[in-house]
């Protein structure tokens, strides 16, 4: 059984602040650390489930948060950046599951660190009209690519976000917000236990096929800045609903790849901090 991990940060245990997920931030390498621990109870859930080949693929930020020798030798590591289908990078239909480790809920929501891929120059997105953020993209992508996604750790928005996608995939609650930067945590041993054991029965379960894709879908993008939506219509395909809101429409693994060169785009216009 072969198993593909996205793992972001800000619904790591113990995490809620941006120093905590920044490099520079002065609980960053605690925060990586704790990272790489939540990480390998994954690993772990997935070697007890049966998993016979387990690929990470280090989704936060720089993508250079995981370090190799904190990393169950089980696990392979994709890390660094830039990436071709960023925080996908790597997956493919030769998976069996797929799995969302220290996701967060999307922009607008009250949960840890909330945001929508970069910090508020993203304010809101939708996948065929309906409202997405990390979470609903990267499930909806996976299942283009014929891969389930069966589990994902986070806080208890994050959690609650996936399942409104989709109540078939395990969640597995790390902390519980009380605002964007505050949460109350499970202790650490407790949230890995459950991490493991969520994982465990996530594929013992041998999840089914997702449902076939619609072959075309429609990304809309609304951001802050007026300049990143008018630069973006310089792309064919991309047209706009209004001075900051633009859309495209393609198959969704085009899709996903394409919103990663907007990102660039909108980050040689913009020099916003991610959480301010």
């Amino acid at each position: 059984m072969r198993i593909y991990l996205s793992v972001d940060m800000e619904g790591i245990t113990g995490l809620v602040d941006a120093d905590d997920v920044q490099p520079g931030g002065r609980d960053y390498e605690r925060g990586r650390s704790m990272m790489a621990e939540d990480v390998n109870a994954v690993v772990r859930g997935a070697l007890a489930a049966g998993a016979t080949d387990i690929l990470v693929n280090d989704a936060h930020g720089p993508m250079r948060n995981l370090l190799p020798e904190a990393l169950h030798p089980a696990a392979r590591l994709v890390r660094g950046k830039p990436k071709q289908m960023g925080m996908l990078e790597g997956l493919g239909p030769e998976y069996d599951a797929a799995l969302c480790v220290g996701y967060h809920s999307r922009a607008g929501a009250l949960g840890v660190l909330s945001h929508s891929f970069m910090g508020h120059e993203i304010e809101d997105i939708w996948l065929d009209g309906r409202p997405v953020g990390e979470i609903g993209l990267a499930h909806a992508t996976a299942a283009a690519l014929g891969v389930p996604v069966v589990a994902l750790t986070g806080d208890d928005a994050a959690c609650a976000e996936m399942t409104a996608w989709d109540a078939s995939v395990v969640t597995v609650p790390v902390k519980y917000a009380h605002d964007r930067f505050a949460a109350r945590l499970r202790p650490a041993a407790e949230a890995r236990e459950a991490i493991e054991e969520g994982v465990a029965r996530a594929l013992t379960q041998r999840p089914a096929l997702p449902p076939a894709p619609a072959a075309e879908a429609t990304l809309a993008v609304r951001w802050q800045s007026a300049s990143v939506a008018s630069t973006l219509l310089g792309i064919p395909g991309v047209t706009a609903d209004d001075s900051r809101t633009v859309r495209v429409s393609g198959d969704l693994p085009s899709l996903y790849r394409l919103f990663g060169v907007w990102m660039r785009v909108a980050a040689s216009l913009t020099n916003q901090p991610p959480y301010c």
